[in-house]
């Protein structure tokens, strides 16, 4: 009877444990928007608590050696019947077992640190550290401060303007909440608060320092990342409708995608193909590929192998391979990479005409200056103070140098690159001001409808 008491005490004591750990953990976690469910599992609870002290490597040995510990401690029970082979594994066991002590005391001493605490808390962490997790975790007194290099300064990033536009039916509409990824555990937001509408008929110039979002933006466009948004192309949820609409969009990387052996001629036949509808007829088809080639400016080399074309020639044909379904929406990764200023010139010159044709037409390019009398509107990417990719502005060029008080695209894009960057660091002043003056009906946090900037048709 006695005996059966003390186990359930033991065992009652042991639960307690777990559920002051679970607790402190959970709080804890939140503080630095961890996922609180990991606070429930011993060793991933650790390994996240070293995430949390910016010591991800030395979190990951520990749960290691906690793995260890558990494999030699059942290795040493199928063998405790010889003396000799006991000891070897109990030695293994109290090296592992101060070898975990000695990395504790590790991420303990940089837990303070980050937390901007004396270092002399990590023994009393060390010493009790399910306590010490339900401390910091339940007191506001104890509150992570990680390096703004790498978290950012979410406290005094721009506001979020929580607007949603309406979509129009002959354009792409885009309403983007945020687009996120999980890292180390954490919820990092790479995008937020895009929201914009383009009509057809107009060519678009994203313009973004490294790291403001631009890929990451046309990624969550096209559906190939998919962020929390609504994405909407005459009228129709491309989400929603994707294998349906996939032909509707033609995305041209930056990278050129063709295999060199084969003639222009026969590429742009494997991609129609692909492309056009089954029951297209080979005479249709064959018009289709020549049409293409005319307006690209190709014909002449339609016989010629890809390996043989200029640079030029090869990127025209990769926005061939893009034209030839006939899509409403063109979005084009740095088309002029590699080019010279006349044939960069002929080639936005060619993307102009396909807009001019009802098409949408959104390019990134790293020259914007010399071929921006060809553009209609301009999207300005920005990471704000919390590292986020927000929109500082959408609308027409002419209002733009206006918006930034700059008289070229380069003095724009530095004034909202970071400080860091050779840039203004400005990005969260316009930011802010488009929200407030362009998302935001004055003196409210209620979106403006079918205001002008929304607008530039």
């Amino acid at each position: 009877m006695g005996q059966s008491l003390s186990n359930v005490i033991g065992q009652s004591s042991v639960g307690l444990l777990w559920l002051i750990a679970a607790l402190g953990a959970v709080k804890l976690f939140k503080k630095d928007n961890i996922k609180p469910i990991y606070a429930f599992i011993p060793g991933i609870r650790e390994y996240f608590i070293a995430v949390i002290a910016e010591r991800e490597e030395a979190g990951r040995t520990y749960f290691m050696l906690i793995v260890l510990r558990i494999a030699v401690g059942l290795l040493a029970g199928i063998f405790d019947a010889d003396s000799k082979i006991q000891n070897f594994w109990n030695v293994i066991v109290y090296t592992l077992a101060v070898t975990q002590v000695l990395f504790s005391i590790m991420i303990f001493i940089s837990l303070c640190d980050v937390f901007r605490q004396k270092r002399r808390n990590a023994i009393l962490w060390a010493l009790f550290p399910n306590l010490m997790a339900l401390i910091w975790g339940f007191s506001p007194k104890y509150m992570p401060q990680h390096d703004r290099e790498l978290t950012g300064d979410i406290e005094n990033a721009a506001r979020i303007s929580g607007a949603s536009i309406e979509a129009i039916q002959n354009g792409l509409t885009v309403n983007l909440t945020d687009r996120s990824v999980m890292s180390m555990g954490r919820k990092r937001y790479l995008l937020k608060d895009i929201h914009l509408s383009i009509p057809t008929g107009h060519m678009v110039l994203l313009l973004g320092g490294s790291g403001a979002g631009k890929t990451t933006f046309l990624n969550a466009v096209t559906g190939y990342e998919k962020a929390n948004a609504e994405i909407i192309l005459h009228g129709r949820n491309f989400y929603n409708n994707y294998d349906n609409m996939k032909y509707d969009l033609g995305f041209v990387p930056q990278q050129d995608l063709m295999r060199l052996s084969d003639t222009v001629y026969r590429t742009l036949l494997d991609a129609a193909a692909l492309r056009l509808p089954k029951n297209i007829s080979r005479e249709d088809r064959k018009k289709r590929i020549n049409d293409v080639l005319d307006r690209l400016g190709l014909l002449s080399v339609k016989s010629s192998q890809v390996s043989k074309l200029s640079g030029g020639q090869r990127k025209r044909l990769s926005i061939a391979l893009e034209l030839i379904s006939d899509p409403l929406l063109f979005i084009l990764d740095e088309p002029d990479s590699g080019l010279d200023g006349v044939v960069a010139r002929n080639l936005f010159e060619r993307l102009r005409a396909i807009a001019d044709e009802g098409k949408i037409v959104i390019v990134i390019t790293h020259t914007p200056d010399r071929v921006i009398d060809l553009f209609d509107d301009v999207i300005v990417l920005a990471k704000d103070a919390a590292r986020t990719g927000r929109l500082a502005y959408y609308g027409p060029i002419n209002e733009a140098y206006k918006f930034f008080g700059k008289s070229s695209m380069e003095e724009i894009l530095l004034s909202v690159n970071q400080k860091d960057e050779g840039g203004e660091g400005r990005a969260d002043e316009f930011v802010e001001k488009y929200v407030s003056e362009y998302m935001l009906s004055e003196g409210s946090e209620t979106p403006k409808q079918n205001d002008s900037i929304f607008k530039t048709g």
